[in-house]
């Protein structure tokens, strides 16, 4: 996936590109797990909270242990801290670490003001992955960080959005905000050429 990353409290961009993030997202030699697909825009909503939902006051920061998503049957702790490889790209979760979901430590921690920011494989070569049935999340669906001060940081889902990865919105995902939001990014699109050509890119507000 291509992103750009963001600096702590998304005041700046930080690297230009966030290059090949989930390159392993399926591949060669295995069944191809079905693709979910989200319908692309340009100007998903990432601000609003979702009807009938108030948004939360900004929390101190603590680093994140565990992500729960009820609507994909995520339940996956402890969570990799994921900074940048020596070109400045930053890094994922191996294909050994399908299972689980990162956190790029250099931008803000969950429930922070700022867009925090959770990578996890959709699939790789192995097969389906943490991130497999992301296609099942719906906005108003909530997102349940657990802390490491024990406290719990819960966002709910305000959109989905499936780009190219030539095209990927960085200023929406890493640009600055005015209240604590999440992205949760994982592959998509049928597979070609062994990858899977776009990113699904899950925006989320604090709301509790």
């Amino acid at each position: 996936m291509r992103l750009t990353a963001g600096r702590r409290a998304a005041a700046a961009l930080l690297v230009p590109l966030f290059a090949a993030a989930l390159a392993g997202c399926g591949g060669d030699g295995h069944a191809a797990t079905p693709a979910p697909h989200i319908t692309p825009s340009a100007t998903a909503p990432v601000t609003p909270a979702p009807s009938g939902t108030a948004a939360a006051a900004a929390m101190p920061a603590s680093v994140p242990v565990r992500v729960t998503v009820p609507a994909a049957g995520v339940d996956t702790g402890p969570l990799l801290r994921l900074g940048l490889n020596g070109d400045g790209t930053i890094e994922v979760p191996s294909v050994a670490q399908a299972d689980r979901i990162g956190w790029y430590e250099k931008g803000v921690t969950p429930g922070e003001t700022g867009p925090a920011v959770l990578v996890g494989h959709f699939d790789t070569v192995n097969g389906p992955a943490v991130m497999r049935d992301v296609g099942k999340i719906k906005p108003g669906d909530t997102i349940d960080v657990a802390r490491a001060d024990g406290t719990r940081a819960v966002f709910a889902v305000t959109a989905l959005e499936q780009v190219d990865k030539d095209a990927f919105p960085t200023e929406k995902v890493y640009g600055r905000t005015d209240r604590p939001e999440l992205r949760l990014i994982t592959c998509g699109g049928e597979i070609t050429d062994g990858h899977r050509p776009d990113n699904v890119i899950v925006y989320a507000a604090l709301v509790g």
